[in-house]
């Protein structure tokens, strides 16, 4: 398959600027696989698709204000830092820009308590850095650090959490699990109350889930690796639900990047934590997802490709076409999908 298979035009005003309030308020396209059927719902109205017994798993990454500003010490020169991937206690690997303007053993200070120093340089702005700081690394982060939102987001929201699930819990993404913004607590304990199992998984969002694909052929894409994790605890709760024929349902891509990667073969996850590279285009046969909750995504990405895989290329572009049409809003901030 070419990349160009997984276009779509989408007018810039589909583009969702803010988000939804309250968060359950977003809208929701239904897809029905087994009967073709497709339904405009709302968010709120995700409970009469789910039933006792369903498996929902959740990703429960927090997004650090990954994004800083500093000087080069020698020249004075602006430079972007966008926190990717922890290597140890001190050093990471950034998306720096401009990235020309550093080489190895050059030092940027971001502020007086946070300074870099370049350890590595590779492809496509890519550094491996050493910080140095006083104190807690995240502390001296949250002074000057800003939420990673995407470059098409042209305004910040008022408030920072709403670029947070109400679930995040382990700091580590450059960007949110957008498919779980949908979220509050009422509409999680409405779910558990009708006896829907949540399960939780972790993917710290990095380059693997947003880095455009630059190829032609789609089978030559390279995913960047991201940290994951599946405790024991949820391996036991999916592979009940699997051995019992009741439902698998990932929110977000990543989650199903984390279940499909932790598969030990049909209907089996083990516990497992470290990188995944997984790219799940299609023809890929699902392991372990019966059904996904997801954003509309960005044409010709990787995310895209995985909804494709499930649902078949041609009938998601349909999909997509539909909700253009019917003015859904797309992208981060933007509306949400059930693929059942």
């Amino acid at each position: 398959m070419k990349t160009s298979d997984f276009y779509y035009d989408l007018p810039e005003e589909r583009i969702a600027q803010s988000p939804a309030e309250p968060r359950d308020s977003a809208r929701l396209l239904v897809y029905d696989r087994a009967t073709d059927g497709i339904e405009h719902r709302h968010f709120y109205d995700l409970p009469r698709y789910l039933r006792s017994g369903d498996v929902l798993v959740i990703n429960n990454t927090r997004v650090l204000p990954a994004r800083i500003y500093g000087n080069k010490t020698e020249t004075g020169a602006r430079v972007q830092f966008l926190l990717h991937k922890r290597l140890s206690l001190t050093d990471w690997e950034v998306l720096a820009r401009p990235a020309k303007r550093l080489k190895e053993g050059s030092v940027v200070r971001f502020s007086p308590a946070l300074a870099a120093q370049v350890l590595q340089t590779g492809e496509e702005g890519l550094l491996n850095v050493r910080f140095s700081f006083e104190g807690v690394f995240e502390t001296a982060l949250a002074q000057i650090g800003e939420m990673p939102l995407p470059p098409y987001i042209k305004q910040k929201p008022n408030d920072p959490e709403r670029y947070q699930t109400v679930y995040a819990k382990q700091e580590g993404s450059s960007a949110a699990p957008t498919a779980g913004l949908h979220f509050t607590p009422d509409l999680l304990q409405k779910l558990r109350d009708m006896g829907v199992q949540i399960a939780e998984v972790l993917l710290h969002v990095g380059l693997g889930t947003f880095r455009p694909v630059k190829v032609n052929d789609v089978a030559e894409h390279v995913m960047h690796s991201e940290y994951y994790e599946i405790s024991e605890e949820t391996c036991k709760i999916v592979n009940r639900a699997k051995k019992e024929g009741r439902r698998v349902i990932a929110v977000g891509t990543t989650s199903v990047r984390v279940l499909e990667s932790a598969a030990k073969n049909q209907g089996e996850v083990r516990p497992t934590s470290g990188e995944t590279d997984i790219f799940i285009y299609p023809p890929y046969t699902f392991k372990i997802v019966d059904a996904l909750i997801t954003n509309f995504h960005l044409p010709e990405s990787t995310l895209l490709m995985l909804v494709s895989a499930l649902c078949g290329r041609e009938k998601t572009l349909s999909l997509y076409q539909t909700a253009v049409q019917e003015k859904y809003r797309f992208f981060s901030f933007g509306d949400a999908c059930f693929f059942i």
